[in-house]
């Protein structure tokens, strides 16, 4: 996607592969509670494998993107499903939500690059 492209260039960054993996829950919660020790829900995991050129295993799960959609953002799926794929590459741009302050800076670079994107 050409505008995953443009949005690691702003960030100063350059891709050279980036894998995008779309599951069930079920699976991704395999891979949550395996490699994060977390067993809560998530809509995306990145993997990254470096950071400069970026590298990376990002697994979106559908299942939350759908339920997203409807329950938190009031977005359509394919809206919803463009935020967390941004947001797997945005932590590859070293962005991290841990914290409410590091949330509120990635979800505002999410609406950011969301605006920029072309339908």
């Amino acid at each position: 996607m050409q505008w995953l492209l443009k949005v690691a260039e702003q960030e100063g960054k350059e891709i050279r592969e980036l894998h995008y993996f779309f599951c069930s829950d079920a699976h991704l919660g395999v891979l949550n509670e395996k490699f994060l020790k977390h067993s809560d829900f998530t809509d995306v995991i990145t993997f990254p494998y470096d950071y400069d050129p970026i590298e990376a295993d990002i697994y979106v799960s559908l299942d939350r993107i759908a339920e997203n959609a409807i329950t938190y953002a009031k977005n359509d799926f394919f809206d919803e499903l463009n935020r967390v794929v941004v947001h797997g590459l945005l932590h590859m741009c070293e962005y991290n939500d841990g914290n409410d302050a590091d949330k509120a800076n990635m979800r505002s670079l999410e609406l950011h690059y969301l605006s920029k994107r072309k339908p």
